[in-house]
């Protein structure tokens, strides 16, 4: 009875320890949701923040939450939704805005810290599946990129 059970809890832990894979019907509805925000204010964003100069930079290891915690609250009180471009992460302030890089193919997205995270130690930061969608990595679960500090939120 205990082997069962340990393995069992073996089962739920592995099961646990990857991002989830979606489907193409949920990309679609996040792309045809956000289409008219990505390609009028691409532009807008890239000259608001002055991207050359960035504050602060880090590589390291992403991966991105979505399913399990949409509609619940956020470390910051906001309600988290999947599809914004928002991040979670254990130190920076909330509201910092971050422009994260896939090194595996150098895509981008701006995103705004509203959370706490990622849980994993050997991860940097944890990503809105919108995010990840934008990076290409919604089917990889988690990727090595580039954190680029735009401005620092104030707490």
């Amino acid at each position: 009875m205990k082997t069962l059970i340990t393995l069992l809890l073996i089962a739920i832990l592995l099961s646990c320890s990857s991002a989830p894979r979606f489907n193409s019907k949920q990309v679609e509805k996040f792309e045809k949701r956000n289409r008219t925000f990505f390609s009028s204010n691409e532009t807008q964003i890239d000259t608001f923040y002055n991207l050359s100069n960035s504050v602060e930079t880090v590589v390291g290891l992403a991966s991105f939450y979505a399913d399990d915690f949409d509609g619940k609250m956020t470390a910051n009180g906001e309600i988290y939704n999947m599809y914004e471009l928002t991040a979670a992460h254990k130190t920076y302030p909330f509201n910092t805005m971050i422009r994260v890089t896939n090194l595996a193919n150098n895509k981008t997205v701006i995103v705004r810290v509203n959370d706490r995270g990622p849980v994993p130690e050997n991860r940097i930061i944890d990503l809105s599946l919108g995010a990840a969608i934008q990076l290409g990595m919604d089917n990889a679960g988690v990727q090595e990129v580039r954190l680029e500090i735009i401005e620092f939120g104030i707490n």
